[in-house]
């Protein structure tokens, strides 16, 4: 793989789909420094999916996003090149090994927006840990990081593992425990939508058992997810303990 000519490729692709008017609303909306094309996410994954249609090494799949996210347009980062970066790995993730969390958070320490660091976070560093299971711990590192995004990572990337049917309730559980105190907006909801994916995974007794122990602490934001999809009697019942703590 050439990587010059396919970022290039990449890059006059979606400027040929921009769209000025969506590019502002959608800078406005993410509240973005970068550059923004106005490209809707369909066409942006095609064209990024697109250049690893056929398969490369897995050298050229790293050097090739770690090209895509680091193109810019006066010095300030352009959107739509970093979410083809993210998105040419989630179309070959089966190429990643466990050393590649290391790229995964290098890319999300980058990041200053739920945009890419949700894609990053489930997709790949939840598909990474799903797939090898003894990396695992790097998420008990990350669960106390100084960078809110890099501890928002370490639950989201267990969602894999719900929707799989193989949910790790013990980090679930401590996890929740360390970071329910939160004040930081995004790790509160974070939690409510891991509580609220394993109600809907067939988990609605432990969630409905979890959050009941923890009326006392737990955020308006996160409770609000968690009772989502729990029985309505449940869900109201822990609302009311909620608000009357």
């Amino acid at each position: 793989m050439n990587i010059a000519d396919a970022v290039a490729q990449v890059e006059a692709e979606l400027r040929a789909q921009g769209d000025p008017v969506r590019a502002e609303s959608e800078k406005r909306y993410l509240k973005s420094d970068f550059v923004h094309l106005g490209v809707p996410m369909a066409p942006l994954r095609k064209v990024a999916r697109s250049v690893v249609k056929v398969e490369p090494s897995r050298v050229d799949l790293l050097a090739l996003a770690e090209t895509l996210w680091s193109v810019a347009e006066g010095g300030r980062p352009i959107h739509e090149m970093r979410m083809a970066s993210i998105e040419v790995l989630i179309r070959r993730v089966n190429l990643l090994g466990p050393g590649d969390l290391g790229l995964a958070e290098t890319l999300i320490r980058d990041s200053a927006s739920w945009v890419y660091v949700d894609h990053l976070a489930e997709k790949i560093v939840g598909g990474l840990v799903l797939a090898f299971p003894e990396q695992v711990g790097v998420l008990d590192r990350w669960v106390s990081d100084p960078y809110f995004w890099i501890r928002r990572t370490s639950l989201l990337a267990l969602l894999p593992g719900v929707r799989a049917g193989e949910p790790d309730l013990e980090r679930i559980s401590r996890y929740g425990d360390a970071l329910i105190g939160e004040k930081e907006f995004f790790i509160r909801k974070a939690l409510g939508w891991v509580l609220r994916e394993l109600t809907k995974k067939g988990h609605a007794e432990w969630v409905t058992a979890w959050v009941g122990e923890r009326t006392d602490r737990i955020s308006g934001v996160a409770i609000r997810e968690a009772v989502r999809h729990l029985p309505e009697t449940d869900g109201e019942r822990l609302l009311a303990a909620y608000k009357t703590r």
